[in-house]
């Protein structure tokens, strides 16, 4: 709270000391709106305003005479910098007072916009004619801002799809089902969640777009650039193992009776069997990225995951006080059914979703 106090209080004269010339002039026009005639705030406004001004056209005078790329939106950046301030001013009456005719840019401005989206325009098409996928996303990205200066410019629309084409890689996401038909509905939602993620992570205004076999025959999407291969092997599912321990239970404890002139104790008797279910299941994921035009293979990888359900109870016979915490803890749980398979085989592959998900992650990100 004290902070926002110090900076709504600030005339700008800090600003002004350091160089910072519009934000100096932009401060002390907010000190004028609440106290329109700070002193402080009236002579930052003045020198301010005279030195942001020499200064921004010695700044477009040197941008002008460079030789840089899309020195025009350096010069529009500049332009709109010194419109805000002509901006706050002509809103304060108090800063109107004594900046009487704010500089602004307008035909100026105009004239930079259509040299800027000109610049961008003729970069677009120099990289375009590369044919080259990296050349046709720095080309769609000139295009885009172009079209950011003025909509529709030209026909930068038409050749940002044409751009696009060239600079997408289209993927096709294979998923070899497996054997037994009772994963095979686990293992098909497990392909979907990974297709579903790679479609959120990369949408489609980037230059990566995944199919399914299905979506791909649709589009009439005959050959693809990469293709992904996934096969679940070497799994095993519901691996039960049953272990039993039997124990006898003392405890001696001190009981209050109505001879206080000695110590009294009772002990407690019981005996705990206990009982462990676990059931163990694991596999390995295969992936592998092939590049069809090439026959090269650019990514194997064998991704595993397991999940262990354990299921810990007891019965006891003898006295409850003999018992412990987590012995009285144990009593209480039951002995449950085993999950079905197909929930053991979705349990195990979430650790494999969480490695697969972040390897295609990194690989697919160098392209988009």
């Amino acid at each position: 709270m004290v902070m926002l106090v110090t900076l709504s209080c600030s005339t700008g004269k800090k600003a002004l000391q350091k160089g910072d010339y519009f934000t100096a002039v932009v401060k002390a026009t907010d000190r004028l709106k609440s106290d329109p005639d700070n002193k402080k705030a009236t002579n930052v406004l003045k020198d301010g305003y005279l030195l942001a001004i020499e200064w921004s056209q010695e700044e477009m005078d040197m941008i002008m005479s460079s030789n840089s790329a899309f020195k025009w939106e350096q010069a529009i950046n500049l332009m709109n910098q010194v419109n805000h301030l002509s901006e706050a001013i002509r809103s304060t009456p108090a800063a109107r007072k004594i900046i009487g005719n704010p500089k602004i840019y307008t035909s100026a401005l105009n004239m930079a916009v259509e040299k800027a989206a000109q610049e961008r325009y003729q970069a677009g098409n120099y990289e375009l004619d590369f044919n080259f996928r990296e050349s046709a996303k720095m080309a769609y990205e000139h295009f885009a801002i172009a079209s950011d200066f003025i909509p529709d410019y030209k026909n930068t629309r038409e050749l940002m799809e044409k751009a696009k084409k060239i600079a997408t890689i289209n993927v096709i996401i294979e998923a070899i089902p497996v054997h037994s038909q009772k994963y095979r509905l686990s293992a098909e939602f497990f392909y979907d969640q990974v297709h579903k993620y790679l479609n959120n992570q990369f949408p489609p205004d980037g230059f990566v777009n995944f199919y399914s076999p299905y979506q791909a025959e649709k589009e009439n999407l005959n050959t693809p650039d990469l293709i992904i291969d996934m096969e679940f092997f070497d799994f095993s599912v519901g691996n039960l193992t049953h272990s039993e321990k039997e124990e006898e239970l003392k405890k001696r404890v001190q009981v209050e009776t109505k001879d206080t002139t000695r110590v009294h104790y009772k002990t407690y008797t019981a005996k705990l069997k206990s009982f462990i279910d676990r059931v163990d299941s694991g596999g390995r994921l295969r992936v592998r990225i092939a590049e069809p035009a090439t026959d090269k293979l650019l990514f194997d990888d064998l991704v595993p995951g397991t999940f262990t359900w354990v299921n810990e109870y007891a019965i006891f016979a003898g006295d409850k006080e003999a018992l412990d915490k987590d012995q009285l803890g144990l009593v209480k749980n039951k002995a449950l059914p085993l999950p079905p398979e197909q929930d053991l085989f979705i349990e195990f592959t979430k650790p494999i979703y969480n490695q697969l998900t972040s390897k295609l992650n990194r690989f697919f990100r160098r392209y988009n």
